[in-house]
């Protein structure tokens, strides 16, 4: 009999991710993309896809995958968001596609990973989202004009859990992207 939690994971599948998040409380459904499958979730709100990587020499596997959330900018998007996040955090870039501003993290398992690391990315990626609406609502107060700032608190009396310089996408539109 296998350990499951010491087993070395050397290509992981949609099946098995699926199963790691939906054991962290998440919901997961299984999308198709251009003629391949990817997860689409949520945590705390935030919509966010899994994309498979690099496939793997078996047949529905791969050896790396990408944690995906778009998030669409109300009005035009502030300079250096981007750069002020990429500069100040790790793990997970940020860039601007379109009308939305895009967080990428990408989780390697070639080479050999424990579920426990696989669990530990997944935990990770639920605490980025989180700092994410927190810095683009510093960001946005920061950045924004005194005319715009009197708008937003306005706004976010409103709807509390919306960032005045975004606001969310489903989990669907995130794999538009």
């Amino acid at each position: 009999m296998t350990d499951t939690t010491t087993e070395i994971i050397h290509a992981v599948s949609t099946d098995q991710l699926q199963e790691l998040l939906q054991e962290m409380g998440c919901r997961v459904s299984i999308s198709e993309q251009n003629g391949q499958r990817q997860l689409l979730s949520a945590t705390q709100g935030i919509g966010f896809s899994v994309r498979p990587g690099n496939p793997a020499p078996e047949a529905e596997r791969f050896l790396d995958y990408t944690l995906s959330s778009a998030l669409r900018v109300q009005g035009a998007l502030p300079d250096g968001v981007e750069s002020s996040w990429n500069i100040s955090k790790r793990f997970a870039r940020l860039t601007a596609q379109g009308d939305f501003l895009v967080l990428e993290m990408d989780v390697v398992v070639a080479g050999g990973v424990t579920r426990a690391a696989l669990r530990a990315n997944a935990e990770l990626w639920d605490r980025l989202l989180q700092e994410f609406l927190l810095f683009l609502r510093q960001y946005a107060q920061t950045n924004a004009s005194p005319e715009a700032l009197a708008a937003a608190s306005t706004d976010e009396a409103s709807s509390d859990a919306v960032p005045p310089a975004a606001d969310e996408q489903s989990a669907t539109e995130s794999s538009a992207v």
